[in-house]
């Protein structure tokens, strides 16, 4: 198996959530540490303008988006299992409403005044002012990541409620009796809230739920090794692309071979050009080329993101 190389930043709940996975799945693996705001010339020339973090790195193919990345690691080292089949279905839809409507709250939580000091505290005011700035380009005219605080309040605790009386029943994961993807994008969120100084307190009312987490965290990194962008650069100008054979599905009204962008449908809608290779029901594969990082497939989600032909 080739080194996987994950383009991350210490602080990233996103990144905490494929630092766990590989530490659950006993992985050696590569750390490029990315700045956390634009610019990021060193991951910009892998992915072509995707900016969202993490960002995995196998060779010369490019894997964006943490819903895609959980499946690729779980193919890489299948155990323990990300996607049982008795719980395959739901422990997706979960973990897609984690990463999203939850996630949403989460973030709306912690950047509460009273969070903002704990989350922010170690950057300089010029820096508190840039990384502001990042995030709301981010968000675009979108309401992506906008929501009133009370209403983000009560749905963690209608959430962490529902799952604190799950856990009261016996049931040790959050979509089943088996460890899944879920347990994952349910753990970052709550990785992100105990960051947020007095905040963090709203989760004492769920003993069951932070008993989860604990026995979540004793997962811990795996064994990572750090190592430069222009390093991880290196490995893909000397490495291959993955060949691909999958076509396109029928019905999308594209040919490989079309020149196309990829857009996420939610928010950092930073397009990616480049020349279709495949496009199935679960994911879509682009060619691009690099003057620093030579010939590259970057593969994303089908789900969440928008595939144009390029004008």
């Amino acid at each position: 198996m080739a080194d996987i190389i994950l383009h991350q930043y210490a602080t990233s709940p996103f990144s905490e959530k494929v630092r766990l996975l590989l530490g659950a799945k006993g992985l050696a693996w590569q750390a490029v540490e990315i700045p956390a705001i634009l610019p990021k010339p060193d991951l910009l020339a892998l992915t072509g303008g995707y900016r969202r973090t993490p960002v995995m790195q196998v060779g010369a193919d490019i894997y964006c988006d943490t819903a895609l990345i959980c499946e690729v690691i779980d193919t890489l080292a299948p155990s323990p299992p990300l996607y049982p089949p008795a719980q395959a279905a739901v422990a997706r839809v979960m973990a897609a409403w984690f990463d999203s409507a939850l996630f949403t709250a989460a973030a709306t939580y912690v950047f509460q005044p009273d969070g903002v000091a704990s989350m922010l505290g170690h950057l300089s005011p010029a820096q508190v002012q840039a990384f502001v700035a990042d995030r709301k380009a981010m968000r675009g005219d979108t309401n992506a990541l906008r929501m009133p605080p009370p209403e983000a309040t009560a749905q963690l605790h209608e959430t962490f409620g529902r799952l604190e009386t799950q856990f009261a029943a016996g049931v040790e994961h959050v979509a089943g009796p088996l460890l899944s993807v879920a347990d994952f994008s349910l753990y970052h969120n709550l990785w992100f809230i105990r960051r947020a100084g007095a905040l963090a307190q709203m989760l004492e009312a769920y003993p069951r739920l932070q008993a989860w987490y604990a026995r979540m965290n004793t997962f811990g990194h795996g064994r990572p090794r750090v190592v430069g962008g222009e390093q991880a650069i290196g490995v893909a100008l000397s490495a291959d692309p993955v060949a691909l054979d999958e076509g396109v599905r029928e019905g999308e009204g594209l040919q490989p071979g079309d020149a196309v962008t990829i857009t996420p449908t939610d928010y950092a809608r930073d397009p990616v050009a480049g020349v279709l290779l495949a496009l199935g029901p679960h994911r879509v594969t682009l060619r691009r080329q690099d003057p620093r990082a030579g010939a590259l497939n970057v593969h994303f989600p089908r789900q969440g993101y928008q595939v144009r032909r390029a004008a």
